[in-house]
């Protein structure tokens, strides 16, 4: 448990670091004077000023914030600190600052993908047949274990991954399939059938396949910078998607509510990835700096995406929302975060009860 309390705060350390620091480099971008750096929330453990702006890390460390000049609407400002602030700032100014934090958190994901890609390569697995399904179409069709997949229907295949995507784009129909086997080329003709499988949200769908598993060979190729940075992006992009996807069937109902997890879930896995080396470890960081920028860019006031909404609706009107409907406003989207917390703290404590 130790250790992944400590990995709980490494992560979120970092995790929080990122955001503000989006926030306060482009809010000094624009000359807005930073009062208060924040790593957590609470009392004060640590502090040093350097310059205008007090550095600090406070005793919760479950956030983090940045204290801007003037970021209050209706608080009192001397006439000669006007300059340095917020709200007298341009609107597409003040929503770039906003938007920084949850930009930022796309972009470490950015830099640790690339990271990954470039030190160790990519990894995938060989599309080398091994278990082939009794009178599978794939066993009717003439295919045996130990073949390698080159090519489907003249495109071709160098992964196992490759090899499923085209499989599942068929629609049913005949495929040639080409094949090395014992050094031969062969082209088999194979009819995939339809089977119910699960997705990775755990919903039940239609799959072509052809009945065969792969045999688990594994290979590795080297990325040269300009490669890890194209994997990079990819991979970030791919993993924002799906965070987006599954919050949507969270919210239809397609997926279960319960597979949500707070900080304790956090805590547990980040001392597994921990464990399982520092390649792991900072893939978790990355996918959890993906959802901390997804989560905040939603348009629930007090989060980002809610600042953002305010500005938007600014530049539609011509008149910034009145500061009681902010208010109101505000205490709603607390309402829902700290009912969203109580949530899942709830489903945190029943997977500890279950055994989880």
């Amino acid at each position: 448990m130790g250790n992944s309390l400590v990995a709980f705060v490494i992560v979120l350390g970092i995790l929080v670091f990122f955001h503000e620091l989006g926030h306060f480099l482009m809010a000094r971008f624009f000359g807005v004077g930073v009062e208060t750096f924040s790593l957590g929330f609470g009392p004060k453990i640590y502090r040093r000023r350097v310059g205008f702006t007090q550095y600090c890390i406070s005793l919760i460390p479950l956030g983090g914030y940045v204290k801007m000049v003037g970021e209050e609407p209706g608080a009192p400002l001397a006439e000669t600190d006007l300059h340095l602030s917020f709200n007298h700032k341009k609107l597409y100014q003040k929503i770039l600052i906003v938007a920084a934090g949850p930009l930022f958190n796309f972009l470490l994901a950015f830099l640790i993908f690339y990271a990954i890609f470039q030190f160790s390569g990519l990894y995938f697995v060989k599309p080398v047949v091994g278990e082939i399904g009794e009178n599978s179409p794939a066993q009717v069709a003439g295919m045996v274990t130990g073949d390698v997949v080159v090519a489907i229907d003249g495109k071709p295949v160098t992964s196992w991954d490759d090899m499923v995507a085209l499989i599942g784009d068929s629609a049913g129909e005949i495929l040639a399939i080409q094949v090395e086997r014992s050094g031969r080329d062969l082209l088999l003709q194979v009819v995939p059938e339809t089977r119910v499988s699960k997705n990775i949200f755990g919903e039940d769908i239609n799959r072509h396949m052809i009945g065969v598993g792969a045999s688990g060979d594994v290979t590795h190729i080297s990325l040269n910078p300009f490669q890890a940075l194209w994997h990079g992006a990819l991979r970030t992009w791919e993993i924002s998607r799906l965070t987006v996807l599954s919050v949507v069937k969270i919210f239809k109902g397609s997926v279960s509510a319960d597979s949500l997890g707070g900080p304790i879930m956090i805590a547990q896995m980040a001392g597994k990835q921990a464990k399982a080396g520092v390649a792991s470890f900072f893939f978790f960081i990355a996918m959890l700096s993906v959802n901390l920028g997804i989560i905040n860019l939603f348009p629930v006031p007090v989060l980002d995406g809610g600042h953002i909404l305010f500005f938007c609706y600014e530049a539609v009107t011509g008149k910034p929302a009145g500061e009681k409907f902010r208010e109101q406003a505000n205490r709603l989207g607390m309402g829902l975060l700290l009912a969203l917390m109580v949530f899942v703290f709830y489903n945190d404590i029943i997977r500890i009860f279950n055994g989880g």
